[in-house]
């Protein structure tokens, strides 16, 4: 019967059990994958498994890494998510957290855009360091996510978006994240992707200030390719401000159902 031992096709008898197989082919492993999940060495394999041999503290090959690093996904996951092309609209608390949850997930190209430098008030809740202050945040973004996943390709335009360039910036893209900080952007590249990009969905935010209920943040469906998440409430305003763990939420939450898309979950 035929398994994948590392992203490789592998030919193996009937009866073999995880822990021989690892003996064959990976003496040395110490992390046993199946199927996306870490699983006993006296596990009887079956065809068309899939299996990743790991060893802690190893530094796989640039052939090997891509995989490695797609090892805990369901099957079937991985090439889905390599293909999609996602853009991003702003990469402050929301864009930045979104790029960096698709880049480790495995999304294959990414086209972000911002104008805006990195400044230290930004620190408390965006995905940058120290020594990025002052830079454009598109290039310092880029630069953090070719450090997570060099697998993924993005492109990035340090502009101010507009209904007129919007359409040609993201027209490889299947869905657009929006993530600004003020409501008539948010409305501007919402009504722009309904309007110009037929092709396209568009995952929105709206209320995630302050420190409230972590529950209270969800993502609903509002209309054919339009999505909203956030408890639409709870704005950024003098005694709100803005912080990281409910901004990463939101975040996450758009990051997750940009991801259901791609798969072919609606909501």
């Amino acid at each position: 019967m035929k398994i994948r031992i590392n992203e490789k096709d592998v030919d193996i008898k009937d009866g073999l059990t995880l822990g021989a197989c690892a003996a064959t082919h990976k003496a040395d492993a110490d992390v046993l994958i199946l199927n996306g999940f870490p699983t006993a060495p006296d596990t009887i394999l079956c065809d068309g498994d899939e299996l990743f041999l790991i060893r802690r503290g190893e530094i796989p090959t640039e052939d090997e890494l891509e995989g490695l690093m797609a090892s805990r996904h369901t099957p079937g996951v991985h090439a889905r998510l390599k293909r999609a092309v996602i853009g991003i609209a702003g990469v402050g608390g929301l864009g930045s957290a979104v790029a960096v949850a698709l880049a480790r997930v495995g999304v294959g190209r990414l086209v972000i855009a911002d104008f805006d430098v990195v400044e230290p008030s930004n620190l408390n809740r965006q995905q940058y360091f120290t020594d990025q202050i002052g830079r454009y945040k598109v290039d310092a973004l880029c630069e953090n996510l070719q450090r997570i996943n060099p697998y993924v390709t993005v492109h990035a335009h340090c502009t101010l978006l507009t209904p007129k360039n919007i359409p040609a910036l993201f027209s490889d893209c299947s869905i657009v994240v929006e993530a600004f900080d003020r409501a008539d952007m948010k409305a501007m590249l919402v009504n722009t992707v309904l309007e110009a990009m037929p092709q396209s969905c568009i995952v929105a935010a709206s209320g995630m200030a302050g420190y409230g209920s972590n529950n209270s943040i969800v993502t609903r469906k509002v209309s054919q390719r339009l999505y909203l998440t956030g408890d639409s409430v709870s704005e950024a305003k003098p005694g709100c401000g803005l912080m990281a763990p409910r901004v990463g939420i939101a975040a996450h939450h758009q990051a997750n159902q940009v991801v259901r898309i791609i798969l072919g979950e609606e909501i």
